[in-house]
């Protein structure tokens, strides 16, 4: 008996189980990716969308770009200095990093380095006891923003410059300095600028990088051969119509300016996850000058859509003036840019349409249905078409029996799972009324009059693998005029 009721109780856990597997079989899986991958830190650096960069320094003292390195550190005195205002203006404006210049090329160190005394330290500024680094980030840590800094690799003060052991190491022990006393640094920013009369030597950019990254786990390095982030080849804020994420890293050398092109698109057939920032200032100059005024409203938000509307990072410098504070001009002009961005993507006016397309993987059920474009996960949740489905894709929205009006679309792929799409076009009842190459993280259109139409197609015409679109926008920009039909 108990042999028999054995027999029939393992029966039926196998049965059980058999059933538990064919229901897991039922559940769709997510597609493969599309190599290379971006890593975590770079995710959320993408998700950010928008950093401050402050230049501040010797150079805003003497009204200059680049210092000679001999300026007297009795001309550093900003007695209004509040970095508390700085991070407040960031914050309101929607910052959530703010980036600093440590030591410009003029090699004057806005923190106490022990290993220079050309430095806050020499300065009448908090009597020599002052360290600009530590007052941004308790600001910036009060606001809960993050911080990154530039530290430049060209100096025009420090006499081991052009002794090319004896400054890496010095360069080196700097770096160490500010990645162990300030808490976490989420960006380090390096570049090649330098004059043409200076002394010819190698940067150690490999024991650099590799300094920051044991030192700092999270953090995303910067220049223009990454390894985290690129340079997107100009300082005019934008990006290439078309551009990649993915690059080949063995193309590119930092300072080398016969690549900026291949810096301001990427590579459709890069091997490494390389994505772009856009450097820029709100006025002409990278510090502050008396005589300069920020850039118009309309000027900024042109920046805006060809940088994070062309799947790239803006980073957007504001300087502080010689007081200390970021000035009333360049507050108003930062209030307006960010009331403008609230106001043109807050309303999604697609939300409530019904939305079709050409397949979805896995069926009704599958968890990967075209409504999902209009759900608030711009990342992880996405529509997917079938996998056997060779005709071209495409996604609809159908408006309500008023139709839509609208003058911006915003298209987002599923980057956590690789850039794909390579060419697209957006039809408004039939018209076409944009078309392009990549997508990325964000791709933004503004159109050249204002659409009023009952249904929205964007059409995939070729991608690597499956499209796979996350979100999906139309939105009114009620400051830029074009003609409206």
């Amino acid at each position: 008996m108990a042999k028999l009721w054995f027999s029939w109780s393992v029966i039926v856990l196998i049965q059980v189980f058999e059933f538990a597997m064919s229901k897991l079989e039922l559940v769709t899986t997510p597609p493969l990716p599309i190599l290379p991958l971006p890593t975590a830190s770079q995710l959320k650096w993408q998700q950010r969308e928008l950093i401050m960069f402050l230049h501040f320094g010797m150079n805003t003292f003497t009204d200059s770009e680049w210092g000679t390195g001999h300026e007297n550190p009795s001309i550093f005195n900003p007695t209004g200095l509040n970095a508390h205002q700085w991070a407040d203006v960031a914050a309101e404006a929607g910052f959530s990093l703010m980036i600093m210049t440590a030591k410009h090329h003029d090699g004057f160190c806005l923190w106490p380095s022990q290993y220079t005394d050309y430095s806050v330290i020499s300065s009448p500024w908090r009597n020599g006891n002052g360290d600009v680094v530590q007052e941004l980030v308790k600001a910036a840590t009060t606001r809960g923003i993050d911080v990154g800094l530039y530290l430049s690799p060209w100096d025009r003060h420090d006499k081991r410059y052009g002794r090319e052991q004896l400054y890496n190491e010095y360069y080196l022990a700097q770096l160490q300095e500010l990645l162990t006393r300030y808490g976490s640094v989420q960006e380090i920013w390096f570049d090649g600028a330098k004059g043409s009369n200076a002394p010819n030597m190698s940067y150690y950019f490999g024991d650099w990088f590799s300094m920051v990254k044991e030192l700092q786990g999270s953090i995303n390095v910067f220049s223009d051969a990454g390894p985290d982030v690129r340079w997107v080849g100009d300082e005019q804020g934008f990006a290439g119509s078309t551009c990649w994420s993915t690059i080949n890293r063995t193309s590119l050398s930092i300072g080398n300016g016969s690549i900026l092109g291949y810096l301001n698109t990427g590579d459709p057939k890069g091997t490494d996850w390389l994505p772009a920032e856009c450097d820029v200032s709100i006025r002409t100059g990278w510090f502050w000058h008396k005589s300069e005024e920020p850039k118009k409203l309309s000027k900024l938000l042109e920046i805006y859509y060809n940088s994070v509307g062309r799947n790239c990072v803006l980073l957007l410098n504001v300087p502080p003036n010689s007081t200390g504070l970021i000035s009333d001009t360049d507050i108003l002009r930062l209030g307006e840019f960010r009331k403008a961005i609230d106001t043109i993507f807050s309303t999604n006016l697609a939300e409530g349409s019904i939305i079709k397309a050409s397949s979805r993987r896995g069926g009704k059920t599958g968890g990967f249905g075209p409504e999902n474009v209009l759900d608030e996960d711009h990342l992880w949740t996405y529509w997917a078409p079938k996998d056997e489905t060779k005709e071209e894709q495409w996604i609809e929205i159908r408006g309500k029996e008023e139709g839509l009006r609208f003058n911006v679309v915003r298209i987002q792929e599923a980057i956590g799972l690789g850039q794909r799409i390579k060419q697209h076009e957006i039809y408004a009842d039939g018209n076409l009324v944009a078309n392009g190459t990549t997508i990325g993280y964000k791709r933004l259109y503004r159109l050249e009059e204002v659409v009023h139409a009952r249904h929205v197609r964007i059409q995939i015409k070729e991608s690597w693998g499956l499209p796979l679109i996350s979100s999906i926008g139309l939105h009114f920009d009620p400051f830029w005029y074009p003609k409206e039909t």
